[in-house]
């Protein structure tokens, strides 16, 4: 014991590196605790894995928490939960402040879950049981994880822009070949013979809305690159994640739920600096303007 705890001592007061980022990985599945804790735990992953069906009232589309977050919130460059737990609470400049895990998952169902079009018009209030039970399995896949280091795989690949730009006409070709037998040449995903969804929406009423990181084309690029084609991540190159991302964020989608104005005026007030289409007219069409809201689709 003695010595354990002296090792432990070393490593604390011998950090790394600076921006050497550490390897972690997360607990198996069969580590989940039993008692409340357990119970705490399994619900959490429960929400993200079927977020339609366990947050039914502040789901606004056909994504769950695992269509960005792969492999029950465990992958690597996939903007993994492990590594977003021990790195709150922290200032985002999307809001100006600081953000405590339960405002960034309000954020997430706001802009991923496009709560605005759920049924209860909004996110979880404050205070809502879903997000203690996402915080007791965010927090347990995080054991024994450092804080206050960089940690391998965290957040989504950064992907530097190819000296080609970015085009959503080669885009195009990209989706068609790579993407479209799984999300579907409309791009509103695959449903099983049951109508549940297997493969996500990348665009359209069922899809993000503008205000998602996702729509975002440099997270877009770098979560292709590193994970698609499903199981196949990194086989594309550069250009073509970026490609594709492109074709994918040009396309209509729900609006951005902080639209007060204009979709000029919401450019200046929050997108500013963003690589994104939001606000450029694509074929003749603004972009920012919305979708119809989608009939809502039962959810088993």
């Amino acid at each position: 014991m003695v010595r354990d705890e002296f090792a432990f001592r070393g490593r604390e007061n011998s950090p790394p590196a600076a921006n050497v980022p550490l390897s972690f990985t997360p607990p198996p599945m069969s580590k989940i605790p039993d008692g409340p804790e357990g119970a705490s735990i399994r619900h959490g992953m429960a929400i993200f894995e079927n977020t339609g069906t366990e947050a039914k009232p502040f789901v606004g589309n056909q994504l769950a928490c695992r269509s960005c977050h792969l492999d029950a919130g465990r992958k690597a460059d996939s903007a993994p939960m492990w590594a977003a737990w021990v790195s709150y609470p922290q200032y985002r400049a999307k809001n100006k402040k600081m953000n405590t895990m339960e405002d960034r998952l309000n954020g997430c169902f706001s802009y991923s879950m496009n709560a605005q079009g759920s049924p209860s018009g909004g996110p979880p209030p404050k205070g809502d049981p879903i997000y203690a039970d996402l915080e007791a399995y965010f927090h347990w896949l995080a054991s024994n994880a450092p804080t206050g280091t960089k940690l391998k795989g965290a957040g989504f690949l950064k992907l530097k822009l190819p000296q080609a730009g970015y085009d959503r006409d080669r885009g195009r070709a990209v989706y068609a070949q790579h993407c479209a037998s799984c999300h579907g040449d409309d791009g509103q995903g695959r449903t099983d013979i049951n109508g549940r969804q297997v493969f996500p929406p990348l665009w359209g009423p069922r899809s993000y809305n503008w205000g998602a990181g996702m729509a975002q084309l440099n997270n877009a690029a770098g979560f292709i690159k590193a994970n698609m084609p499903l199981g196949a991540g990194n086989t594309l190159t550069d250009q073509q994640a970026w490609d594709a991302a492109a074709w994918i964020d040009s396309q209509e989608r729900p609006k951005d739920p902080r639209q007060k104005g204009t979709v000029a005026e919401n450019v200046v007030a929050f997108h500013s600096g963003e690589k994104t289409f939001y606000g450029k007219t694509v074929d003749g069409h603004l972009l920012g303007s919305g979708t119809e809201a989608p009939v809502q689709a039962s959810r088993r």
